[in-house]
């Protein structure tokens, strides 16, 4: 990967937020779930997809908190404006695990 200046870094908003709604995805292509996170009030609700069906069913998601960017452009997927990029990690079989605080921490907190 390029080296990147601070001030690069400082352009991506990573905030942790709240799952308030999850539910199948049944329009996408690949198994995906469909999330609505409380991201506090300084950025709101915010709607995103994701593919984490191998580890994640919508029921469990509700409550959990995860960690996205928060200002990347919306992408259109399968007719679904998706509004930030929840953030995860592959496991031995390529399967998303998804980052989150190991202590609760009020929504909308900025990664620094």
């Amino acid at each position: 990967m390029p080296e990147i200046s601070w001030n690069d870094f400082e352009k991506v908003d990573v905030r942790v937020g709240t799952v308030v709604e999850a539910e199948p995805f049944q329009e996408a292509r690949k198994p995906s779930i469909k999330l609505i996170v409380d991201f506090g009030p300084e950025v709101g609700t915010r709607k995103t997809s994701a593919q984490i069906t191998a580890h994640y069913e919508p029921e469990t998601l509700v409550g959990r908190q995860v960690v996205a960017v928060v200002n990347f452009p919306p992408k259109r997927i399968a007719g679904f404006e998706s509004e930030v990029l929840i953030l995860g990690v592959p496991d031995a079989d390529e399967e998303v695990v998804l980052l989150s605080p190991d202590h609760e921490v009020p929504p909308g907190g900025r990664m620094f």
